[in-house]
Order: C-alpha cells, then sequence, then structure tokens
C-alpha cells in the first residue's frame, strides 16, 4: 500500500478534537464552530444561519457535527440553508470532522459546522 501526505488546497484540516475545543490548522479553537474555505470562526449555534448562508458561493455543503452523538437539527436551519443552494449532512461532530478533511482533500466546496464533542 502506497501512503501519500495530502496536500490541502486554501482550507485548513481538522488536526484534532476534543471537549469544548477543535484544533484547526495546528491552531486551537472553542466550540461551536464553523470553517469555512476563508478559515475558522466562532458559530453562534443553529440560530446562526447567516454565516453559512452567505458563503453560498463558496461551499456546496455543510456538514454539521451535533456533538458527541447524531442528533436532529431544526428544520428551519436545514431549510434556510437549502433554500441559498447549500446542501446540508447531519452527523456526530467525530465523523462530520473526519469526513470533512477527507472531503477537503479531494478538492470539495464543503464547510464544517460543530458543536462541541
Amino acid at each position: 500500500m502506497r501512503l501519500n501526505e495530502v496536500i490541502y488546497s486554501n482550507a485548513l484540516p481538522v488536526d484534532g478534537y476534543g471537549p469544548g475545543f477543535f484544533r484547526v490548522g495546528g491552531e486551537a479553537h472553542d466550540a461551536p464552530l464553523i470553517i469555512l474555505p476563508s478559515g475558522p470562526m466562532s458559530w453562534g449555534g443553529f440560530e446562526d444561519t447567516a454565516t453559512l448562508a452567505g458563503a453560498s458561493e463558496e461551499i456546496d455543503f455543510v456538514l454539521v457535527g451535533t456533538g458527541a452523538q447524531i442528533a436532529h437539527i431544526p428544520s428551519k436551519f436545514r431549510e434556510t440553508l437549502e433554500t441559498a443552494g447549500i446542501g446540508v449532512e447531519i452527523m456526530a461532530s467525530p465523523q462530520a470532522c473526519r469526513s470533512y478533511n477527507v472531503l477537503l482533500g479531494e478538492g470539495r466546496r464543503v464547510a464544517l459546522a460543530v458543536l462541541s464533542v
């Protein structure tokens, strides 16, 4: 088996996570967190759709990490993003981080919105 180093475009991968934080590009950030192609930023949770909806020209979908376990998200959150043309995929935060890194490595136009692990 041949292993190659993954080269990410201009977006930063999730390097690690723990209770209340995510490490992105070597820097720790408090949860909840959004990572867009422009970089990581604080997220106000499911009531905060403006930042993600405003990135509709940069991303095709967002992976939503709902915490340590997968959980339902508010329908208004999903509807707002889908109206903006952004797909929404829900999973537990650890799986969302791993999937985000894989998709970044493939050059996909993806964002990550995660609650604390």
